[in-house]
């Protein structure tokens, strides 16, 4: 009898957990409709997004924001150079009168969702607003795709329309970008340290060349503090 009870309690058990799974699965499979060129880690990656940002904002992981106390740049923002992911430079003079938010990304990240975010972001305000993302491989080698896989990967599957730079090195140390170097160095911005300590993570430039802010990783891109500090100034 014993036995019995215990072999019932395991296929329940069994059964419930047969449930779950393909329920999960299905959801992801609805959820990534529209996926193209995704990998499977990738589609679940874009499923569990939702509950990945909760979790990080009840438990305060990745979850901070810096703000300047209003020190000037050392060295101006608009005498750094850039290469578009064509291989094009990126005339930072272009944005002068714009505000900008530049954000490390990455696309086998559990935060690359934000990639649709950013997007929804830059469209509702491009007149005073350009998004530039910088896609980097520093964090768990979670960007391993090329400069051109990286921007079809993006434009399918999240609709990003702002610009994207080359792949490059976002953390500090030699080879780090040169953008990425003026952004998390005192010396050269006038107050902030702060570098990337994971993907997604967003610096705010006021439509002066002044670094206004700095966001971690699971400050979502249209969460108030982002919209609030857009609205600044």
């Amino acid at each position: 009898m014993l036995i019995r009870k215990k072999y019932a309690g395991l296929k329940k058990a069994l059964l419930v957990f047969l449930f779950i799974t393909m329920s999960f699965f299905l959801y992801v499979m609805i959820v990534n409709i529209h996926s193209k060129n995704m990998t499977t880690r990738q589609k679940i990656l874009k499923a569990v997004y939702p509950a990945l940002i909760w979790l990080t904002n009840k438990t305060g992981q990745k979850s901070s924001v810096h703000s300047n106390p209003g020190v000037p740049p050392l060295v101006s923002f608009y005498s750094l150079t850039a290469l578009g992911i064509d291989g094009k430079k990126l005339d930072l003079n272009d944005y002068r009168g714009k505000k900008i938010l530049l954000v490390n990304t990455a696309s086998d990240c559990g935060y690359t969702g934000q990639y649709e975010d950013l997007e929804k972001l830059y469209q509702a305000h491009k007149e005073k607003l350009v998004v530039l993302g910088f896609p980097a491989n520093d964090f768990k080698e979670q960007e391993k795709k090329s400069d051109i896989e990286i921007a079809s990967f993006c434009k399918l599957n999240f609709g990003v329309t702002f610009p994207l730079l080359k792949k490059s090195k976002v953390t500090k140390g030699p080879g780090q970008n040169e953008i990425f170097q003026w952004l998390t160095n005192k010396n050269n911005n006038g107050w902030n340290d702060h570098a990337p300590s994971w993907n997604f993570c967003k610096y705010l430039v006021d439509e002066h060349g002044v670094l206004r802010h700095f966001f971690s990783t699971s400050i979502e891109p249209t969460s108030s503090a982002i919209l609030n500090a857009i609205a600044e100034y």
